[in-house]
């Protein structure tokens, strides 16, 4: 089950405002670019951000999640209209022939266990043509980001339609490969408050390698994420 971050109706109506402004997405359409993708699918697109950016340079347009708040969200967008929007994940796929697949976030370190995410590179592998790409950042083990997530205050945004929402972040437990944390988020109109339970698994660059080769992939590259120098890896690996 997505956690309630994203299935929670009115979380989902909140993430975008604490997600930045989610200049990071540039680098994934340059990629796009880069590689001639006219059919692309975003796995684990959340609200729509990277899936209605791509969508609006011509580009087809495939997003798919699990957790239908967030899809209502996106639907819900300027744009919104150019993109097909899946509600499954990347094993539930209808057939589909697509050029670049992509996970953008810590949509990579949400698969906790080999199996899931074996699955989940096998679904994208299916839905890729032979020799197209499948593009994702995962942070790197090596620097203790958590550390910076334990540090954190809490934070108030007015939120457009919801008004001024807090959200208090703890980490919860720290046990490598496995990072969890907790977010409580309070909104003033009504006093409602909403926790959400989140675990990410921080997977070592071999470990990531070793995966995509024995699920049907060749690793291309591996870049620095442009917007977080030296703190995230950001994979490249063509469907064998």
């Amino acid at each position: 089950m997505p956690d309630a971050i994203f299935a929670h109706p009115r979380l989902a109506s909140a993430y975008d405002a604490f997600d930045g402004d989610r200049a990071d997405l540039d680098a994934y359409v340059r990629i796009a670019d880069e590689f001639g993708a006219r059919h692309v699918l975003d796995v684990g697109c959340g609200t729509g951000c990277l899936a209605i950016l791509l969508a609006s340079t011509g580009r087809r347009v495939t997003a798919v999640d699990p957790a239908g708040a967030s899809l209502d969200v996106a639907r819900s967008k300027p744009g919104a209209g150019s993109v097909a929007w899946l509600h499954g994940d990347a094993t539930t796929l209808p057939p589909l022939a697509v050029d670049l697949a992509t996970m953008t976030g810590n949509v990579a370190q949400v698969f906790l266990s080999d199996a899931d995410w074996t699955a989940t590179l096998r679904g994208i592998r299916g839905a890729l043509r032979h020799r197209e790409h499948l593009v994702f950042e995962t942070r790197r083990p090596q620097v203790p980001v958590w550390e910076e997530w334990a540090a954190a205050g809490p934070v108030t945004i007015d939120v457009p339609g919801l008004g001024p929402v807090e959200q208090r972040s703890e980490v919860t437990e720290v046990a490598l490969p496995y990072v969890s944390f907790r977010a409580t988020y309070t909104f003033a109109a009504d006093g409602l408050a909403v926790t959400s339970e989140s675990t990410l698994r921080f997977r070592s660059r071999a470990e990531v390698e070793e995966s995509l080769a024995a699920n049907g992939f060749t690793t291309l590259d591996v870049r620095d994420a442009p917007d977080r120098p030296g703190r995230e890896y950001v994979f490249i690996a063509v469907a064998a």
